[in-house]
């Protein structure tokens, strides 16, 4: 016949034994092998203040101001010190927990009560304890390692995503600022233009009275003078509007932002300069891009926490120990005979609940699994952006030759057309058609010069540009 207390020893080693094989179990916390394509470029530029190859030193005083006050990384910085704190308290659970305690307690018994009580007994009586007091719950199977590291991920992470805010900041300041430029550009030729058209206006006028000219001449001329008009006042309030953009983002107070002034020198813009950038794909382009690192760091946090929480399967044992006086009257507390210590140790082993840590468990991989997918989403969209940047760097440079060369011949065109007007081959028709052309292609230039300053700002940023990457 069976021993029941030999079975019972073996049930509980192969218990103790099958929790020792799940507790060494872990997740892991690398990121998923993708299919990447390969590298194009030997060496990556060096884009941590990509904005200063443009020369500008007002792009670069208001970059400054945009990373020092920008509200969006102010808030990012907050995370970061939150997830820092956080990681402070899941380390605390590692360490032992010592209190002084002071208690003083006050009873009194009742006198008719189950038993019966001696002739003058006080039924009121005093207990004063002082002593120090510690607890350890001794983390067998990584619950609070795995704790503190999945923290300490989640920080990483707050860190990463600020550097991803402080690219984007870096690239909406840019990006306001030569919109701004493009804008100024083109209100001061459309301002050139109108003051032109007034001469011809008058011109006309007198020709028309002097009856030289029709009506028809003399409406047209009216007409192409108040289309410039319009278009002045539709360019003004564009400067406006970046100019509002720039002080919200460099993170001005509401009644800077609401009486917008961005100091710039107009004589200084060069809109057709625009820097060369090395174009290919970077081989460390994972590596380069913040938030690409703040996936990973999210998902390695995620791995940490499964590991966490299946250890809440598994036995806990917790050390006590105390040390200190008790006595009932206050002056003798701190006599020798008032002296009290002890020390325990317990063992628990979970047997309800065990549903809600199997929910915990599964709960933390949906959430691991939802971070692997956001981690090939985010590699996904570098590559995309990257590409699209790059398309972008070559295709805005050709445009912006082709409208140079258009604009550049319908400068011609016009002073042709005014050459024929005056030797009277024409009518003043063919000189507003030549006019209307070369002001739209002067229009198309400008934004052509600041679509190629835009494709760099993108190229730089899908590159990782904005922050110093651990190389």
């Amino acid at each position: 016949m069976t021993d029941p207390r030999r079975t019972l020893r073996a049930l509980a080693l192969v218990t103790v034994t099958t929790f020792a094989l799940a507790a060494c179990q872990s997740t892991p916390t690398t990121p998923p092998l993708l299919d990447l394509p390969p590298a194009s470029a030997t060496a990556a530029p060096d884009l941590e203040r990509w904005w200063t190859t443009f020369n500008d030193p007002t792009l670069t005083a208001l970059m400054e101001e945009a990373l020092a006050h920008n509200l969006d990384l102010r808030a990012a910085m907050v995370r970061v010190d939150l997830a820092r704190a956080n990681v402070l308290l899941a380390q605390s659970y590692l360490y032992p927990s010592m209190n002084l305690g002071i208690d003083t307690r006050r009873n009194r018994m009742t006198l008719v009560g189950s038993q019966p009580l001696p002739e003058n007994f006080n039924p009121t009586n005093n207990d004063y304890l002082v002593g120090l007091r510690a607890a350890y719950e001794v983390d067998l199977w990584g619950r609070y390692r795995n704790g503190a590291s999945a923290a300490r991920s989640e920080l990483l992470a707050t860190e990463y995503a600020r550097q991803t805010v402080r690219t984007a900041v870096a690239a909406e300041t840019a990006r306001a600022y030569f919109g701004l430029l493009a804008a100024d550009a083109e209100l001061a030729m459309l301002r050139d233009t109108l003051q032109s058209r007034d001469e011809t206006v008058a011109l006309q006028v007198d020709l028309h009275h002097a009856g030289l000219i029709g009506d028809y001449d003399l409406q047209r001329a009216q007409a192409e003078r108040a289309a410039v008009a319009a278009n002045v006042a539709v360019a003004e309030r564009a400067v406006g509007t970046y100019e509002s953009a720039l002080a919200a983002i460099v993170g001005r107070s509401p009644r800077e932002v609401f009486a917008a002034k961005i100091t710039r020198d107009l004589t200084q813009v060069r809109l057709l300069d625009v820097p060369e950038v090395p174009s290919g794909l970077p081989s460390d382009l994972l590596e380069r891009r913040p938030d690409i690192r703040q996936v990973e760091a999210q998902l390695a946090a995620a791995s940490l926490r499964i590991d966490a929480a299946r250890a809440q399967y598994f036995p806990s044992l917790s050390l006590t120990a105390s040390y200190g006086s008790e006595s009932a009257a206050l002056a003798k507390l701190f006599s020798t005979p008032a002296l009290a210590w002890g020390i325990g140790a317990s063992l628990l082993q979970p047997l309800i609940g065990l549903k809600a840590i199997e929910a915990n468990i599964e709960a933390e991989t949906a959430r691991r699994e939802a971070a692997v997918v956001s981690y090939t989403q985010t590699v996904q969209s570098a590559f995309r952006e990257t590409r699209d940047a790059l398309i972008a760097n070559r295709s805005t440079r050709d445009a912006l030759a082709a409208q140079s060369e258009r604009a550049q011949r319908l400068k011609t065109s016009l002073e042709l057309a005014e050459l024929r007007y005056r030797s009277g081959y024409s009518g003043y028709i063919e000189v507003l058609d030549a006019q209307r052309q070369l002001l739209q292609a002067q229009t198309l230039q400008i934004l052509a010069a600041r679509d190629v300053r835009f494709a760099l700002i993108d190229l730089a940023k899908a590159m990782g540009g904005g922050w110093d990457y651990v190389r």
